[in-house]
């Protein structure tokens, strides 16, 4: 099963519906199909073959998945470049996965030619006004149609898609047609139940492997994706009445940037059937007010990594009884949580969760870290994907996240998760956001130091916080350092970069506030 196969009997069966929808620009499946042959044609003659990486240097527009269509019909593995990212990461993106054909856009070439200084050459596939060292994406639209590539059946990876790098360098994980279209396609429609009468809104970056889901979404299921170029607040509000959405993927900070828009006018948002709630930990009190506005949306929340896409889900019916979970672990996905001597640990213990899927590349799991073989070596154990987080599981097979592995805190002889002390910490009402880490200590080995924002106009003092965290939490885990500070340092896919946390930090005391 393959990405064109699925696109060509869509669009034999309804070529004339809407597969892509963005801002003014509408394409149906027929000229979707069309567009990305003419790219996997174009890139053949341009002597791209299987195996070969194609970088996407775009921002959200209809080319951006119409070129990666067309370089997975070529064979080759695309490399998404999100356009947020610093150019050091990008640059390391390039000299990484040595890509040999770049697709940007003519506004971004100066950047472009700056990042890439001292780079093996790469050839550039122009939207724009192109150079005459360019390929022109225009010129191979107006092309001549050709046979499309023949790609041997083996060869299915389809992407390199970098993961976030909190904790050091991102590596690229190598993804395969089969892991998006058994997930996104297959198992999105049981349990989620997704269809072709379903439309999509793309908020994040198409760069994002999020965004991949959706597009398999469309390829299998035939339901229509609608584009957001930039995230707005207000535009998403008009695009879901507009364009009568029914599915809507959000993270906790989106939602509560919505309720007001909700609020005002529930009714304008009556199309929508799902939302799907992935990242930090969604508050139960923005879940009852989307169920008290919206009450036929149903909310879906789930753990997920770039390596194994959904791992577990939490539906409906579960949303506030078990609010702080992210559900049970989906049937047919094996799961065993790890601890330090790796052994598996008791109902109720933490250890880090290792999922397992069948063979690597074939059904959930990623093939592969792209060069990378000392982290396959360490990752990828008979089969079993360790993916770097601790939880817990209950009686009931509910899974708690606890934190990241390599965020774990040991100090005196005793675990202390950061995202444990952060829950507590973010429950005080003068704090809008915080981050722990482990700094080191003379005496237990490790000491915990939090970062914290407040709430604007708001004043607490570090006792108070102390106190605080006391009560709802063990003493060993409260911090030793507080840090106010007005902003925190994320990357470009909103993940708190903890390392930089770590450089900036001084045990030198500060002004308590």
């Amino acid at each position: 099963m393959k990405f064109a196969s699925f696109l060509a009997s869509q669009a034999r069966t309804q070529g004339n519906k809407e597969a892509l929808v963005c801002g003014e620009q509408r394409m149906t499946f027929s000229e979707l199909d069309r567009q990305s042959s003419q790219v996997a044609v174009a890139l053949h003659g341009m002597g791209v073959r299987p195996g070969d990486r194609v970088g996407l240097y775009l921002p959200n527009r209809p080319e951006f998945l119409v070129a990666l269509l067309g370089i997975v019909k070529a064979g080759a593995i695309t490399v998404p470049i999100n356009m947020r990212l610093a150019q050091p990461e990008i640059r390391f993106m390039l000299e990484d996965a040595t890509p040999s054909v770049l697709f940007l856009g003519s506004e971004h070439i100066a950047a472009f030619e700056e990042l890439a200084q001292g780079l093996a050459p790469i050839r550039r596939v122009v939207l724009g006004t192109a150079g005459a060292a360019d390929t022109s994406y225009a010129a191979i639209m107006e092309g001549p149609a050709g046979p499309l590539p023949d790609v041997p059946p083996e060869v299915d990876e389809c992407m390199i898609s970098y993961t976030s790098g909190t904790t050091g360098k991102p590596k690229g994980a190598i993804l395969t047609q089969a892991n998006y279209i058994i997930m996104n396609g297959y198992l999105n429609a049981l349990y989620w139940g997704f269809n072709s009468a379903d439309r999509i809104l793309i908020t994040t970056p198409l760069a994002h492997r999020t965004a991949f889901a959706r597009l398999c979404n469309m390829l299998v299921l035939g339901a229509t994706l609608v584009i957001l170029p930039k995230f707005d607040a207000a535009e998403v509000a008009r695009i879901i009445d507009a364009e009568q959405i029914t599915v809507l993927g959000i993270v906790p900070t989106v939602g509560k940037m919505l309720m007001p828009a909700i609020q005002e006018a529930p009714e304008r948002f009556a199309s929508l059937r799902r939302i799907l709630a992935t990242g930090e930990a969604f508050p139960v009190s923005l879940k009852e007010a989307l169920q008290a506005y919206l009450p036929q949306v149903q909310l879906y929340s789930f753990y997920s990594s770039t390596e194994v896409g959904v791992v577990t889900l939490l539906g409906p019916d579960h949303q506030i009884s078990h609010a702080a979970s992210v559900g049970r672990v989906l049937p047919g996905i094996e799961t065993r949580l790890v601890g330090e001597q790796g052994q598996e640990v008791a109902t109720g213990e933490v250890g880090e969760i290792w999922v397992r899927t069948g063979e690597p590349g074939r059904y959930l799991t990623l093939k592969s870290y792209y060069n990378r073989p000392e982290a396959n070596a360490e990752s990828l154990v008979n089969g079993w994907f360790a993916t770097g987080d601790m939880a817990r599981v209950d009686e009931d097979g509910f899974v708690y996240i606890v934190d990241r592995k390599k965020d774990m805190i040991l100090s005196g002889g005793y675990n202390i998760y950061s995202k444990e002390v952060e829950s507590a910490l973010n429950e005080h009402p003068a704090v809008e956001n915080s981050a722990v880490i482990g700094v080191p200590d003379e005496l237990f080995g490790e000491a915990v130091a939090a970062f914290v924002i407040l709430q604007q106009d708001a004043s607490v003092s570090e006792k108070e916080l102390t106190d605080w965290c006391v009560q709802r939490i063990a003493s060993y885990k409260k911090p030793k350092y507080f840090r106010f500070v007005e902003s925190l340092p994320y990357n470009s896919t909103g993940k708190v970069m903890k390392r930089e946390l770590l450089a900036s930090f001084s045990p030198q005391p500060t002004t308590i506030r």
